[in-house]
Order: structure tokens, then sequence, then C-alpha cells
């Protein structure tokens, strides 16, 4: 029998009336209560359940139970998940966390943390595993962690009692079980996060922690590495321009300081007709031949702003990497040692935060993003990654000041003169 790994809580007391040190309870919401965030359809909603308090063995049972009973009475319908949970837990048993996301994915579960609740060590590892994101996700229905809800991880360790009492007549054997077991702790960590495909530095870097030091989510950059995403993210009051250098820096594959990017403006007229010039260049680069070379040898097909939209419209419908104009539209260069490279075309709405569109400047061309927003948030992508979106809670005795995420300084970004082309039309 291995000794127990725990994920708790070290030093932090649980908030007055939430019971929280206790075992974990698992119950279904009223129907009566307050509509949810996660409404599925406009008549129908979820059924909704909350586990609070320790996690302990035996929990994941009880889950798996309550999930199949759900599972008959609501069979799962296509791209809709089965349930939303609230957790609210100060941690607990290592394996049975991980036991309770496996849970949550398989049966297509979307957990979420209420602005009031704390969901730590074990508690964070399970809510890794309900990130469920339903067929035509919009924000905030299929997202995580409201803000002012508190999620952080930290490092496991042996149940020292419990070890104790099964080798306490054979020293040599406590240590070969205490190796063993944390030896068997990692293994389970490294596979649970590869299996909710995060990166393979979350286990690392979780494991390199001392056990009472916590890594809260509070960052963009966060919340994008462990698919989560706050509820309550409003647009960033950032010029466009910066939100569009920022839509860039995500979509690269190695994002660059924002102090090298270069942002112009393509006046609104133009924007189309621009991004078929680069359409143009990027044949002209590979020598292609064929009617459409031809076209644009000749210019025929710009001489009529209908003529230059439906080329532009064809294109896009053929698959060429065009972004759809929807709102200002900005080139985003780079400043590579004194050289200035063009990087992406990005055109933003100015209504909707969701609704941006973005195409990279590659070498042979025009080329999709290679990192795509994830679709329960877009609006991720107009943050930089190390704006903070859900800050850590501060400790007791320091000066509570909340600085909100746009108010901080922010790097001014360069603007770019657009070349023209007039000068080159025959």
């Amino acid at each position: 029998m291995l000794a127990f790994l725990v994920l708790t809580v070290i030093g932090i007391s649980p908030l007055p009336g939430t019971g929280q040190l206790q075992a974990a309870t698992i119950v279904s919401l009223a129907a009566s209560a307050p509509a949810s965030l996660f409404s599925r359809t406009v008549a129908v909603e979820s059924p909704r359940l909350r586990l609070t308090g320790m996690i302990e063995p035996g929990d994941a049972e009880r889950l798996r139970d309550l999930l199949n009973k759900l599972n008959e009475l609501l069979p799962l319908r296509p791209g809709m998940p089965l349930a939303t949970i609230e957790l609210s837990s100060l941690g607990g048993d290592l394996s049975e966390g991980v036991r309770i996301g496996e849970l949550l994915r398989s049966y297509r579960v979307v957990a979420v943390v209420r602005k009031q609740d704390l969901c730590l060590s074990a508690c964070a590892l399970a809510l890794l595993g309900g990130n469920t994101v339903r067929t035509g996700a919009a924000y905030p229905f299929d997202c995580n962690v409201e803000v002012g809800g508190k999620v952080a991880f930290h490092n496991f360790f042996l149940d020292r009692s419990h070890l104790r009492r099964m080798t306490s007549d054979d020293p040599i054997a406590s240590r070969l079980q205490g190796f063993a077991d944390g030896r068997s702790g990692a293994a389970m960590l490294i596979k649970y996060a590869a299996d909710m495909g995060l990166p393979p530095a979350f286990a690392a870097n979780l494991m390199a922690r001392p056990v009472e030091e916590f890594q809260y989510v509070e960052t963009i950059g966060e919340f994008l590495a462990l698919n989560l995403c706050p509820i309550g993210l409003e647009r960033p009051r950032l010029p466009l321009s910066h939100q569009a250098a920022n839509v860039c820096n995500n979509s690269l594959a190695h994002p660059v300081p924002l102090s090298a990017i270069i942002v112009g403006q393509i006046e609104p007229p133009r924007a189309r007709r621009y991004m078929l010039e680069r359409v143009q260049d990027g044949l002209n680069a590979a020598r292609a031949r064929g009617k459409l070379a031809d076209q644009f040898a000749t210019w025929s097909v710009m001489r009529s702003r209908d003529e230059v939209e439906k080329l532009y419209d064809d294109l896009r419908a053929a698959g060429v990497a065009l972004p759809e104009i929807v709102g200002p539209t900005f080139e985003v260069a780079v400043n590579e040692a004194g050289r200035i490279r063009a990087a992406c075309y990005v055109s933003l709405s100015s209504a909707d935060p969701d609704r941006y569109e973005v195409v990279l400047q590659g070498p042979r061309g025009l080329a999709e993003a290679v990192r795509k927003p994830p679709a329960n948030a877009r609006r991720l992508f107009l943050y930089d990654h190390q704006a903070v979106a859900n800050r850590r809670p501060l400790p007791e005795d320091q000066e509570r000041v909340v600085v909100d995420i746009e108010d901080r300084q922010t790097p001014p970004l360069a603007s770019r003169q657009l070349p023209g082309r007039d000068a080159l039309r025959p």
C-alpha cells in the first residue's frame, strides 16, 4: 500500500463559514438557483453541481456515480457538456484530484471557480480536466475562473504519519518506500499533464517548487498555457494598434519583445488592395506562372474597387490566407537588428473583442497563424502574456492596492509608414 501523496494547503486558514477543512461534499444545485453563465441553450440549463471541502480518497468514485446517474437521466448531447461543476477546495489527496480531473474530461463536465471561492492544489489539478469547450463556443460560456476566484498549484508531499505507520520497524524500508511514492507521484503528474495537453514544463516547474510556495494562475500567459480562461475579462483599454500588436505576437511561433514591434494602420479603403499586393509579392517571389499571376502582372484586377473586392473574396473562398476585413486593419512589423520585416496583418472589430482576423507574413507569402486563440475566449490574444488578469491574494499585513491590468504603463509602439505602390503601376 502506498503512502498518501498529499496536495494540501500549508499556512492558509479556511474562510469563515465555508467548512473547507471537512471532507469533500458533492451536491446538486437546486433548479431554482440563479441562472448560471453556463446555460447551453436559451431554454435548457445544464445540471449544476458543487464540490466543496478537502479532497479525500473515494471522492472520485462518488463523483463517478453521480455523473453516471446524470448521464442516464440526461444523455450527453453532441457538442454539449453533460454538466457544470463549481469547485471550492483547499486541496487534498493528489491521486483523487487527478482522478476527478480525468472524470471531468471523460464525461465532458465544465468546471468553474466562482469569484468568492478558492481552488488550490489537488482542486486546481481537477480543474484542468474541466475545460471542455462546446461546439460553437463563445465567451464566457465555457470559461473556468471568475475574476476574483483564486486558483493555485503547489508541489505534492508525502503524508509522514501514514508512511511512519507503514515502516515503523525498518528505517531503510521507510526511505525506499518514500522514494517509490515520490517517483509514483511525479509520474502521475507528468502523465496527467500530457493527457490534458499542457506544456511539458508544467509538471517540471511544479515539482521544482518548495511545497509551501504556491503558483497562482494570474497572468494571461498562464491562462493560455493551462487552457483556462477568466470570466469577466473585458477588452483591454489599449489603442487598437497595441491590441493588433498583441494579437500578432500571440500568433507567432516565437513571440518577440514589444519594444521590437512597429505598427502601421492601413487606410480602410485601401485594406483589401494592400493585402492583394502582398499576394502579388508572394507570387513574384515564387516566380509563379498562370492566369492569376498574369492578372496581377498587368494590374487588370486593381482598376476598380468592385474588382478588388471580388478577387479578394474569391481568393479567401479558395483558401488563400487573407484576413477578413472586420474593422481597422494593421500591418505589424518587427525590427530585427535594424532590419524591418512585416510579421502579421491584423483586422479587428471595434465592437466585438472576440472578433478579429490575423495572417502571418512568411518568406514565401501570407500564411495562417502558427498559434490559434482559444475558441471560448479569443479576447485573450488582445493582451500581452505578462498582463495580470486575476491578481493573486496579498499578505494580510500588506496594503492592498488593486491595479487594473490596463492602467499600468504600457511600452510605446513605433509607428510604421506603409509603403505605397501607386508609383509602380504602369
